[in-house]
């Protein structure tokens, strides 16, 4: 009798034992910013996991460990124990034909980059917020590292508020007098001085090529405002002097439209520059405020696409809602006759040629593009406050920056489509 009552709880607790872990990304949890910080450091401590794309919001499955049960406790994530008869439900209806979800394994946590100029405060940059709140690591870098070869040391490099013109954001005519477009000035003159360029414009467009180079090298490269476009515009620009004397000291070439070449660029063609160095804008790429007007109709939606046939679109859209509101930056979004017809729309503001985010490859690597500065700041501006992620943990905005860090984890499958 005992010996039966012995089987009977071993056969019990093997039926009922908690297999896996999994961290559902729907309305029902209660962080889903920490939920990303946490499979990252998984990943960073040899652990693999699984992203069940479109299941609950793009959940993740681990696992199951009572340190990982506990530290989603301590960090607020919401989780469900499954047992292994739970799991294989899971599996089987992700994995089945008629629905459009897919399992991608995440094998090893990414080392990222951030592309800032030392003093940068982390509240201008969205990356650097959210990273931070998700407790996700990586290292600062700037123009030096980046010459000397320092990206081949990582997997993922973030841009965020860079002018890669040469035209320090084109604040000459609100800000020439403030003491810290003047600081930065010095330090961006020194910097190219100290690396044997004439101009700071030289400079970056030696940065930008070198920028591709890794691209094309198979790093993964994710730019958000003005970052996106003056990236391309200094591509198309490399043998052309686009600045202006109040920010090089010598006059552009007059014929500098025709001489751009778009072949150079990412992801935008037949664009057209704005000449005027007093005009806060590089370009006809991006959408101006009076084209977007009331801000609470400014709203863009995420393409569906199929997770089995295109993994890497889909994982880059994963998120708890499909329409999220938009928010302005130095570079907004993108208009969409100007994007190649090679390029990725991820998101748009529906009924209109605006474009929010956007992806690409190039050689071996990927770039994505994702307009505006910050995604729970509508229009932020100069000087303004950081915003605090503890009040916006279930930004569906942030949630796509995260989408990024996580999308070089991902074991590589052949596409599809």
């Amino acid at each position: 009798m005992k010996k039966n009552l012995f089987i009977i709880l071993i056969v019990s607790s093997s039926l009922f034992a908690q297999a896996k872990l999994l961290i559902y990304m729907d309305l029902q949890q209660t962080d889903h910013l920490k939920a990303y910080g946490i499979t990252f450091n998984v990943l960073k401590d040899g652990i693999t996991s699984d992203w069940l794309l479109n299941y609950r919001g793009g959940s993740f499955m681990f696992d199951y460990s009572e340190q990982l049960a506990m530290r989603c406790r301590l960090k607020g994530v919401s989780f469900l124990p499954l047992s292994n008869q739970e799991t294989v439900q899971i599996y089987s209806l992700v994995q089945s034909e008629d629905q459009n979800m897919e399992v991608v394994r995440l094998e090893k946590a990414p080392k990222i980059a951030v592309y800032v100029p030392p003093g940068f405060q982390p509240w201008d940059d969205a990356v650097m917020l959210t990273l931070n709140y998700a407790e996700v690591s990586y290292d600062k870098i700037w123009i030096e590292e980046i010459l000397r070869g320092d990206l081949e040391k990582y997997d993922w490099l973030h841009s965020h508020h860079e002018d890669f013109t040469g035209q320090y954001g084109k604040f000459y005519a609100s800000f020439s007098g403030a003491q810290w477009y003047i600081e930065q000035q010095m330090l961006y003159e020194n910097e190219a001085k100290k690396l044997g360029f004439k101009k700071v414009s030289d400079m970056e467009k030696a940065v930008v090529q070198t920028i591709k180079n890794y691209v094309a090298q198979g790093g993964f490269m994710f730019a958000m405002c003005s970052a996106t476009d003056s990236y391309d515009i200094s591509l198309a620009a490399m043998n052309v002097d686009i600045v202006d004397r109040m920010y090089d000291g010598d006059p552009p070439d007059p014929d500098v439209q025709n001489k751009l070449d778009f072949s150079n660029t990412f992801a935008f063609e037949n664009f057209k520059l704005e000449m005027n160095p007093l005009i806060y804008e590089y370009s006809n790429i991006d959408i101006q405020p009076l084209e977007v007007g009331d801000q609470r109709n400014d709203y863009f939606t995420l393409f569906d696409f199929s997770a089995k046939y295109d993994p890497v679109p889909t994982m880059l859209t994963q998120d708890h809602v499909n329409v999220i509101h938009g928010f302005m930056g130095q570079t907004t979004m993108f208009r969409k006759k100007f994007i190649k017809n090679s390029v990725y729309i991820l998101g748009e503001r529906a009924g209109a040629d605006q474009i929010k985010y956007i992806h690409g490859n190039y050689g071996r690597g990927t770039f994505t593009f994702y307009g505006g500065h910050d995604p729970e700041d509508y229009q932020h501006a100069v000087g303004d406050p950081p915003t605090d992620l503890s009040l916006f943990k279930n930004s569906p905005g942030y949630r796509l920056i995260l989408n990024n860090i996580l999308f070089p984890a991902a074991k590589k499958k052949e596409q599809k489509t």
